[in-house]
């Protein structure tokens, strides 16, 4: 099962599509799954500095503090429902996510889930600027990471290509707002959905490919 999931690392939307998604494959557990990343930059515009996060998400909303402090505690209650903190309080820069992109897209495949994981942790429950190359390194090595070569790989741009190619999957796609996920190269799951929706898509794409398969060897008989 080949599952293509296309998102942010600032996009709590994402967070809370991927955690629908891997509790699905939970009950699921059908078949090997095979998972690539394939990241969508929403603001590529945010200088390495960053903005000011609440600056940034009225500009952005058009909304006034309260009508955004209502935004912050509505996200924190899908959050808790889905099963992830969503603390947007705590956080204090928008930040550029492609540094945060690039250090997925080097990680092992192995432990890519559990980077990302920790990408999203970083930003939403503690803060941090996930634009910055030394929490970056940190949540790295925290794997395993060697942070030497790791902090080079992030201050260069030796990896670039690994993410470009990434992005460009997105742009052919057609992929223009995350989260989405395609399974099986078929069955498409547009938004943050629920379990049960990604159950159903993953059934149907079970399906789909076992019509096709059936089909394809009848024919040869």
């Amino acid at each position: 099962m080949l599952i293509d999931i296309f998102y942010d690392t600032v996009c709590p939307w994402s967070r809370i599509g991927k955690k629908h998604l891997f509790d699905a494959l939970a009950q699921w557990q059908e078949e090997e799954i095979n998972i690539r990343w394939h990241p969508l930059v929403l603001n590529n515009s945010i200088p390495r500095c960053g903005y000011n996060f609440r600056s940034f998400m009225q500009a952005r909303t058009g909304y006034g503090m309260k009508e955004l402090q209502d935004l912050f505690e509505y996200m924190r209650r899908v959050g808790e429902v889905a099963g992830v903190k969503l603390n947007l309080n705590k956080i204090r820069l928008a930040v550029n996510s492609k540094l945060s992109h690039r250090l997925i897209a080097i990680a092992p495949k192995n432990i890519k889930n559990d980077i990302v994981e920790a990408i999203y942790q970083a930003y939403f429950e503690d803060g941090l600027n996930i634009g910055n190359i030394e929490v970056l390194v940190a949540i790295g090595t925290a794997y395993q990471m060697d942070s030497t070569k790791l902090r080079l790989q992030l201050s260069s741009d030796a990896p670039i290509n690994t993410f470009v190619a990434a992005s460009t999957f997105t742009w052919l796609n057609g992929i223009t707002s995350v989260p989405f996920f395609i399974i099986n190269n078929k069955v498409n799951v547009e938004g943050s959905g629920s379990v049960e929706i990604f159950l159903e898509a993953l059934n149907r794409a079970t399906f789909t490919y076992q019509q096709k398969y059936d089909t394809k060897h009848q024919a040869k008989k």
